[in-house]
């Protein structure tokens, strides 16, 4: 042992030039050393590299790494030929290469200079491949990423599934699997493929203490993100969204704003994307705006601020994502914004998938929306998910420092455990949840729970109090998650002990970021602009008073968040009132003069100073599709052709247009619904929505009948309705 530790440190020394190892990597390597196979779970930043390049290099023979980012093994290349003096001591193989370059690393090799070997699974596939490792001395492999193995990883790779037959063919050695993010049902898949269920497993804590986690509901967000940046100056920060097209459109009205920001996705050449990528960190910009293609791999420290514009499609892509930020110890702001319309969304993405990919992909999605709307500290939450107790809250994310009420939980969580036993520990939260509410779903039917005893036992409260109840004795360690099958709920011996005993346990109730307060919606959840109360109602009372005259429903003239709007940035003159959101020139023409005039009497009497900073400028002519659209309705174009030429789906296209006519632009759409409705259907809803108290789409379904009316056919008249009388 003595003569192991001495040869780490002397080469630790010798090649990195440290003194000393980080966390659980000296463990880890001699565990290496000794022939085991090994197992890493390593938070972002916590080293996971130097636990297979320190073995190789004192280890006798070729270590072979499998990694799954082209960009990633040329710059762990690159640095470890920096701590040698032979340029053969590492080396990749994958498709990047040209046929001279493959016969220059083979010869090298086999010429015992290179220790390791990086390939990407797609070449390790390859039969020329195999054939020429059969002959090399492997002291060990090294896969890297490897949640990537597993499909309940947020990154799985088809082609990793087939890494330990290949290994089997090349030849048996020890293997370590390394990972930053897993949870047990992970990790559990990930040995059990490799057939390494008997590896010593050394686990780092997912602990990062300085990290602040914070969820906002999805409201004006881009007028958000800019507020936040321009108070957040000169810091680095990455900025995620799930489309490319929202990647270019964000990143071009920030660039609008002021701030320097480059977009990054997998639709741009190759050029672009390194090159925006070097400016990033070369810090000639100072926002990257990405899809989830961007930060693997990058390694750079004083990222100060991670925002989510949509939220991902699992906690690990989260908890990936969110890593990135603070790598230095640092101040790290995670901040994400959060509408539970964008699951659905991804929920209709899954829909042309394999049923089993999909019912794994809405499991992972149900987690992500736990996480969202809970009220517990957020990282014990996160902790939690990833088989790690944390005893004390953070009081340092949002739900700390703005705690919801609490409430004793004892008789909710009895009841809950009780259901747990009652369905024989076989089902999900959702599922349960169902039963305590009294809801009998198809699958509660199925099964004849709606039969059971528990069933409405707890009818006094909605699925999401049961769901925050379930979620709570989860982080408390009453239940747990199955690891097989995945998401079943089962109770622990502490589940056990609780029914027996039961002890008080303050609960908190979920957030419903769908249905935020105004004041809470206009201060977009902390530290920002606030409504101003006595203005709001001043201009309410004028919409009220114009409706009136007018005989139009209030919302007609301008609809609340505008109004909102308004009582943050007092505009005073109509041209200020296009910055207005949902504000356009002709709304401001039509209706504008007299809220302005309300407005600068307000302002003078208060003498109040106009936060003109605020003001946010858009992008103008959007990429050219608004004015495509206008252009082509005028042309009296089917919507459905419309729709194809511009690469959006109908729904897309409805939305387009509405943000059209809700800034006040007229638009003539009758040419369209007289081909897909009949004149009784469009009276119907014309009428409905000139009575209306709301512009609510769910309202009007709901009034009108949803087996008679589609909500597209509601959503085109609502646009006909607008287009005629509020614009």
């Amino acid at each position: 042992m003595e003569n192991i530790q001495e040869i780490l440190y002397e080469n630790l020394k010798k090649f990195f030039g440290f003194d000393s190892f980080k966390g659980t990597q000296e463990e880890i390597i001699t565990n290496v050393l000794r022939g085991n196979d090994t197992f890493v779970l390593m938070p972002t930043g916590g080293g996971k590299s130097l636990c297979y390049q320190l073995p190789a290099l004192i280890k006798e023979g070729t270590a072979i790494v499998i990694s799954p980012l082209i960009a990633l093994m040329k710059n762990q290349v690159d640095a470890m030929r920096s701590f040698s003096l032979d340029d053969g001591v590492a080396h990749f193989l994958n498709s990047s290469l040209t046929k001279n370059a493959i016969a220059r690393v083979k010869k090298d090799v086999i010429d015992r200079r290179t220790r390791l070997l990086y390939v990407a699974p797609e070449s390790l596939t390859k039969e020329e491949n195999i054939e020429f490792l059969k002959k090399v001395n492997i002291s060990f492999y090294a896969i890297d990423e490897a949640h990537c193995i597993s499909e309940w990883g947020h990154d799985f790779r088809p082609e990793y599934r087939r890494i330990r037959p290949i290994i089997n063919r090349i030849g048996s050695a020890p293997i370590i699997a390394l990972t930053a993010t897993a949870t047990l049902k992970v990790q559990h898949d990930i040995q059990k493929n490799l057939d390494m269920l008997e590896a010593n497993v050394f686990k780092s804590s997912f602990r990062r203490h300085n990290l602040y986690y914070e969820i906002r509901p999805k409201v004006n967000a881009t007028k958000e993100i800019i507020k936040f940046i321009l108070s957040n100056q000169g810091k680095s920060g990455i900025i995620y969204c799930l489309s490319r097209k929202k990647v270019e459109q964000l990143a071009e009205t920030l660039t609008v704003n002021g701030i320097k920001a480059l977009p990054y996705h997998a639709g741009m050449d190759a050029m672009t994307r390194s090159s925006n990528q070097d400016q990033f960190l070369m810090e000639e910009v100072d926002v990257i705006v990405a899809t989830i293609a961007f930060g693997m791999g990058i390694d750079k420290p004083d990222v100060r601020f991670v925002i989510h514009y949509d939220i991902p499609k699992s906690l690990e892509g989260y908890y990936q994502e969110t890593g990135r930020a603070g790598r230095d110890g640092g101040e790290g702001k995670c901040i994400t914004f959060y509408s539970y319309k964008d699951i659905q969304k991804l929920e209709k993405f899954m829909q042309g998938k394999p049923v089993a990919e999909q019912e794994i992909g809405n499991q992972l999605l149900m987690e992500t929306v736990a996480f969202a709307e809970s009220s517990v500290c957020r990282p014990k939450l996160l902790l939690n998910y990833f088989g790690e107790q944390m005893e004390e809250d953070c009081n340092n994310c949002d739900n700390c420092l703005n705690p919801k009420e609490k409430f004793e939980g004892k008789s909710y969580l009895v009841l809950s455990l009780k259901t747990i036993l009652g369905v024989k520990e076989k089902f999900k939260s959702e599922h349960i949840a169902n039963i305590l509410s009294g809801i009998a779903t198809s699958a509660v039917k199925t099964y004849k729970h709606h039969h059971s005893e528990y069933f409405g036992a707890g009818k006094e409260k909605d699925v999401k109090f049961w769901n925050a109840v379930l979620r709570q004795a989860l982080v408390a360690g009453l239940i747990t998650k199955d690891i097989e099958n995945y998401g079943l709920l089962k109770l622990t011996k502490s589940g056990h002990d609780f029914i027996e005993k039961p002890y008080s346990m303050m609960l908190t109730q979920d957030h419903d970021y769908d249905s935020v307060p105004e004041e809470e919606i206009a201060a977009g959840g902390g530290g920002t602009g606030a409504v101003d109360e006595e203005l709001i109602h001043i201009l309410k009372d004028l919409r009220k008073k114009m409706a009136k005259k007018l005989s139009l429903p209030p919302f007609v003239i301008f609809q609340d968040p505008s109004l909102e709007d308004m009582a943050i940035q007092y505009p005073v003159k109509l041209e200020e009132l296009h910055n207005i959101v949902g504000v356009g020139a002709g709304k401001a023409k039509k209706y504008g003069k007299e809220f302005v005039d309300v407005i600068q009497e307000y302002v003078d009497e208060k003498d109040i100073i106009r936060p003109q900073d605020m003001v946010v400028k858009s992008v103008v002519n959007k990429s050219g599709v608004k004015v495509y659209i206008i252009q082509s309705i005028d042309r009296k174009l089917s919507l459905d052709d419309i729709a194809n030429a511009k690469n959006l789906d109908i729904m897309e296209l409805i939305d387009e247009i509405e943000a059209i006519v809700s800034s006040g632009t007229k638009l003539n759409i009758d040419y369209y619904l007289e081909e897909i409705m009949d004149d009784e259907k469009l009276e119907e809803i014309y009428e409905y929505f000139r009575e209306a108290e709301t512009e609510s789409i769910d309202e009007a379904l709901a009034e009108l009948g949803e087996e008679y009316f589609s909500e597209e056919e509601i959503r085109l008249v609502r646009i006909k309705f607008f287009s005629e009388l509020a614009n």
